[in-house]
C-alpha cells in the first residue's frame, strides 16, 4: 500500500530538516502516545549526510484484525534513514525485528519551504504486510495495512507539535 503524509511545521526548513537528525528529538518523541521512547542506535555524520538507525516500540492499542497476525509485543522495529541535509531529502527503510517476513516499509521525505515561515514535510512510502492464506490472506493484509497507515498519520500529525515545541527551544 502506497501512502503519502503532509505536514506543516512552523520553523525555518533548515532548522526542521536538522531536528530530524539530533538525537533530543528522538528522546522527546517518546513521549507521544502509542510510541515508546525511541531508542537511537547510531548517528553517523559525514558532511551534510547523517545516517540514523532508530530502535521505535508500538504501545498503543492494536485493533483485532491486526492482533490476529501480530504479537502486540513484537511491535518493534529499526528504522534506518539517510538524511541529506543540502537537498532536505531523506529515504527511509523499516527493519522489523520479528516479523520480517510479514512486513516492511520503505520511502522518502522532502522538506520544502512554505509561505510565511513553514516548512512542508512530504512522505511517501510503500507499506506491504503479507498474510499468510490460512489467516485471511489479502483481505486481511489490506485491512492491517490501512490501520498501521492510519496510526502513522496519526502519529505524524502529533509529531508536529513536538517539532515545533523543540524549535522553540534552541
Amino acid at each position: 500500500m502506497r501512502f503519502q503524509n503532509e505536514q506543516r511545521i512552523a520553523g525555518s526548513m533548515e532548522a526542521v530538516a536538522r531536528l530530524y537528525t539530533e538525537p533530543r528529538f528522538y528522546e522527546v518523541l517518546g513521549e507521544l502516545p502509542k510510541l515508546g521512547k525511541p531508542e537511537v542506535l547510531e548517528r553517523r555524520e559525514e558532511e551534510q549526510v547523517v545516517h540514523l538507525a532508530v530502535r521505535f516500540r508500538f504501545t498503543g492499542n492494536l485493533s483485532p484484525a491486526v492482533t490476529a497476525v501480530i504479537d502486540p509485543a513484537k511491535l518493534t522495529w529499526v528504522e534506518e534513514s539517510v538524511h541529506d541535509l543540502t537537498s532536505r531529502t531523506v529515504t527511509f527503510r523499516m527493519n522489523p525485528d520479528h516479523y520480517a517476513d510479514r512486513l516492511r516499509s520503505s520511502g522518502s521525505v522532502r522538506f520544502e519551504s512554505g509561505d510565511d515561515g513553514v516548512t512542508r514535510r512530504l512522505t511517501e512510502g510503500e507499506l506491504a504486510v503479507r498474510v499468510p492464506l490460512l489467516m485471511g490472506g489479502g483481505r486481511t493484509a489490506g485491512v492491517v495495512e490501512q490501520a498501521i497507515v492510519s496510526g502513522l498519520r496519526d502519529h505524524f500529525s502529533a509529531e508536529v507539535g513536538v517539532v515545533e515545541r523543540l524549535l522553540h527551544e534552541l
